[in-house]
């Protein structure tokens, strides 16, 4: 599975999933170009992957969602004669229920607004579009080909259950939601993943991961509503998703695409 001398994209390099990914691909042998809205790569997890590949790990600005950054990115790369085997959709917005910064606070469709769900969908789901449609595009010219990973959710194949959401309000009304730009976005997602699979299938393989829900400091009673959902018990350390990344970014999986690989515990199947 060496793969010297080619790069693997990622988008949304900064967001909680970026240094697993960017970690997968370093062990796969090849270069990784981290994008980002970011001026600068300023997660945490990255210093130790600096130690260790110190000359693989570049970084660049990229807006998923402006064509123009994407191109420009892509006639870089191009320009040092260096493959783009893989492309690795990540990008998204953190949406958090606690969170009061977004122009939805709580994520319920009756207070959704058109400008979160462009805002949402354009990150999400126009950027995976525009960045397959760029780098895919390369890849099917190039002698080799390449790889794109579309990072979904559980929430692509099953509705969020709302109930693990509701808080100590005694309303109803005011009970936070998991907001449906979400869900359109990740069974979006699996939309495209197939689409590519057949558009340049000699070329280009597309696959999709779909991971449940990951342990990233919940709260208690969050944390218990939601293992209960799962017949594991637990939910999923980060790290369980590195195999799969690796897998479908390289030749072990050569004769699959278009899949979607649930990683939830097994949630999905109750």
């Amino acid at each position: 599975m060496n793969l010297n001398n080619d790069i693997g994209i990622i988008t949304g390099g900064n967001g909680f999933l970026g240094p697993i990914h960017a970690q997968a691909l370093l062990e796969l042998g090849m270069d990784v170009m981290i994008t980002d809205i970011h001026n600068e790569l300023n997660h945490d997890q990255y210093k130790d992957l600096k130690k260790k590949y110190s000359n693989k790990i570049h970084y660049s600005f990229m807006d998923v969602s402006n064509e123009n950054t994407v191109h420009d990115l892509k006639k870089l790369i191009i320009s040092k004669s260096i493959n783009i085997k893989v492309l690795i959709n990540n990008a998204a917005v953190d949406f958090k229920i606690q969170d009061t910064g977004h122009i939805s606070t709580n994520g319920r469709l009756e207070e959704l607004t058109c400008d979160q769900w462009d805002y949402e969908i354009n990150v999400g789901l126009r950027g995976a579009f525009v960045t397959s449609k760029i780098f895919g595009a390369q890849m099917n010219h190039q002698k080799t080909g390449g790889i794109i990973l579309n990072v979904a959710s559980d929430l692509s194949v099953i509705a969020p259950n709302q109930n693990l959401y509701v808080a100590n309000q005694s309303d109803p009304q005011l009970h936070p939601k998991k907001p449906i730009t979400y869900s359109a976005i990740k069974h979006g997602l699996i939309g495209i993943t197939k689409y590519i699979s057949t558009y340049w299938p000699e070329k280009v393989r597309c696959n999709a991961i779909s991971p449940g829900g990951i342990f990233n400091n919940q709260d208690d009673l969050f944390r218990n509503k939601i293992e209960n959902l799962i017949p594991m018990k637990r939910m999923c350390e980060k790290n369980e998703i590195l195999g799969s990344v690796k897998f479908l970014c390289s030749e072990s999986s050569s004769y699959i695409t278009g899949q979607n690989i649930v990683i939830d515990g097994g949630r999905s199947i109750w």
